[in-house]
C-alpha cells in the first residue's frame, strides 16, 4: 500500500536518481551492454535531470512513498538514505512516474496521437522491494489523474517498452486487475525508455483498474 503519492520537488532529485539507478537496469532487455546502461543512468537519470523535470511546466514528476520505522540513522531498510534521521518514522521512496507534454518527434507516433500537444507517460518505475504490493497501480492511477493538468481531454500514450515494464514494475507479480492497467502497452516496442512502434492509448477518464487494451 502506498502511503503518499505527490508531485516531486527539486529537493527529491538525489533520492529519485538513486532509485532510478536501481530500477532502470531491471527494465533493460537481456544482453544490454552494462556500460551503455551505466552511461544512460549517468547522463539521462542524473539528479540534474530530475531537478529539471520537477521544475518544468511541461512535465509532471510523481513519486510514491511508504512510511517505515525510523532506524535512527536516516537509513531505510534497503540501506538508502531517507534524510530524516530524527523522526519516529521515515518516508521511503519506492516509485516514480514521469509525464511529458508535447508533440512526439516520431511520425509513426504522430500518426496515432495526432500533431497537437498530448501527454506521454514516459517513465514509471517501482523499487523491486515494493513490487507486488499495489504501488504500481497506485502510481499509474496518480499519473492518469495528473495528465489532464498538462493537456485536458486527451488520451495518454505509453512511451515505455512493454517487456521492460515487467522489470520496472514487477507486473508479473501484481494482481490481475493491476496487470490490466498496463495491458495497453503491448502494442509498443523499442528500448527500455522509448517507444518505436505506434503507441497504445489510455483514456485518462477511465478507471485504470478496469481499463484494458
Amino acid at each position: 500500500m502506498t502511503n503518499s503519492l505527490r508531485l516531486a520537488t527539486p529537493d527529491d532529485a538525489e533520492r529519485l536518481a538513486a532509485l532510478a539507478a536501481i530500477t532502470f537496469p531491471r527494465a533493460c532487455p537481456p544482453g544490454s551492454d552494462p556500460a551503455a546502461v551505466a552511461e544512460h543512468i549517468r547522463t539521462q537519470l542524473s539528479p540534474a535531470r530530475f531537478v529539471a523535470w520537477a521544475r518544468s511546466a511541461d512535465h509532471a514528476l510523481l513519486l510514491a512513498e511508504v512510511t517505515v520505522p525510523s532506524s535512527g540513522t536516516g537509513d531505510s531498510p534497503d540501506g538508502s538514505s531517507t534524510g530524516r534521521a530524527d523522526s519516529a518514522s521515515d518516508s521511503r521512496l519506492v516509485g516514480y512516474a514521469l509525464l511529458v507534454r508535447g508533440v512526439p518527434d516520431d511520425q509513426d507516433i504522430v500518426a496515432v496521437v495526432g500533431d497537437e500537444p498530448t501527454v506521454e507517460l514516459s517513465k514509471i518505475y517501482v523499487h523491486p522491494g515494493s513490487q507486488g504490493t499495489g504501488v504500481a497501480s497506485d502510481l499509474m492511477r496518480a499519473a492518469l489523474d495528473a495528465a489532464p493538468g498538462l493537456v485536458p481531454d486527451r488520451a495518454v500514450w505509453l512511451g515505455a517498452d512493454p517487456a521492460g515494464l515487467h522489470g520496472a514494475l514487477g507486473i508479473a507479480r501484481e494482481p490481475y486487475d493491476d496487470i490490466r492497467v498496463l495491458a495497453a502497452a503491448v502494442a509498443g516496442g523499442g528500448g527500455a525508455d522509448g517507444l518505436k512502434a505506434p503507441p497504445a492509448m489510455v483514456d485518462p477518464g477511465a478507471d485504470p483498474l478496469t481499463s484494458g487494451a
